[in-house]
């Protein structure tokens, strides 16, 4: 079989390479890819700045955002021969520690947890791949086409639900919402809120191509003159920041009323500085009780949840966030410079 792989933290070492096909150990499910999402974390992996082969190995495969077909399932595992499934990410540590003990490995508190396709596992990017029928959650067949966008859905799940916990400490019944970045992530997290009923605002750069008319599309609005203008008039009760652009998430902080909530789900590249009034961001904390948390990862009941988001969703919109598919010997189009008002790329895996 053909399978994506890289040498990890060596630029340039991402190929299609041929592998033996998997063969399932007991309890595990074997199965036939149909499609891989690439995000950003897969284009880091390629530019080689970081990663983490399997022991025994110096290659990797690739991708996390995973989407197959059962083809063989063990007896009693609660799938067959045909299901429509996906791969959850994370693996507990072995230690364990206390929250992957409890099965809360996306919060893991000592760092040795492995991850397919990033840490120490192979990932989903080959035309077959095995998954512990545990590490599998199987899908309604209405979501053959959009299924692989469950992985950033779970992310938003977790996110949602830190919010939810995060309100819940007092009184708290939001209205609306602000989400900084109209990529894959901020789209799915204005999709949520659309159907939480709040009143959606999405903040991006971008003034023209499918971004403007998805946000439309959910009966949102869009803003492309920045944070001041986005909440002109209406101050969010939240605020889900998905660009790690370091000035924006600073701004996103302060930008809620009292009483927010600011989830932080984009990931801020090291080593650049910005001058920030330290003092008056933290007026602005205390003095209105806000809350910043940061969000990453996500456990079963994650995917479970983003399961049921992805079946409510209008499936015709769900397909409008997949801009651009590659066949799996054209990878290499998939990890290119994507343009401003690109959402999603995904790879197809079937033969």
């Amino acid at each position: 079989m053909r399978a994506l792989t890289v040498k990890p933290e060596q630029q340039g070492s991402l190929e299609l390479v041929e592998m033996d096909e998997p063969a399932p150990a007991e309890g595990e499910l074997l199965v036939d890819a149909i499609a891989l999402g690439v995000c950003g974390t897969d284009r880091e992996l390629a530019n080689g700045e970081y990663g983490w082969a399997p022991e025994g190995s110096d290659r990797l495969v690739i991708g996390h955002e995973s989407l197959g077909r059962v083809r063989e399932a063990p007896e009693g595992s609660g799938f067959a021969s045909g299901d429509l499934v996906v791969g959850i990410v994370r693996r507990p540590d072995p230690v364990p520690c206390g929250a992957c003990a409890r099965g809360l490995f996306d919060n893991c508190r000592n760092g040795e947890y492995t991850e397919r396709g990033i840490k120490e596992i192979h990932g989903y990017g080959s035309e077959a791949w095995v998954v512990e029928s545990d590490y599998a959650i199987k899908l309604d067949p209405a979501l053959t086409e959009v299924g692989v966008l469950m992985e950033p859905m779970s992310v938003l799940a977790k996110a949602w639900e830190q919010v939810d916990k995060v309100g819940g400490r007092s009184w708290f019944e939001p209205k609306s919402v602000l989400v900084t970045g109209a990529g894959p992530i901020g789209l799915l997290a204005a999709l949520v809120g659309a159907q939480r009923g709040l009143d959606v605002h999405v903040l991006d750069r971008n003034t023209e191509g499918p971004k403007p008319k998805l946000v439309k599309a959910l009966g949102a609005t869009y803003h492309t003159d920045g944070l001041a203008k986005a909440i002109e008039g209406t101050e969010p009760d939240i605020v889900i920041e998905a660009t790690g652009a370091n000035a924006l998430v600073l701004e996103a902080m302060a930008a809620t009323g009292a009483y927010g909530v600011t989830c932080l789900t984009g990931v801020s590249p090291a080593g650049r500085t910005i001058d920030v009034d330290a003092g008056a961001l933290n007026r602005e904390l205390v003095l209105e009780n806000d809350v910043v948390v940061g969000s990453v990862n996500a456990n079963h009941s994650h995917f479970n949840k983003a399961a049921e988001y992805l079946l409510e969703a209008d499936h015709d919109w769900l397909k409008g966030l997949i801009t651009r598919r590659v066949a799996l010997e054209d990878y290499e189009q998939a990890f290119g410079k994507s343009s401003g008002d690109e959402v999603k790329v995904v790879i197809d895996l079937e033969s």
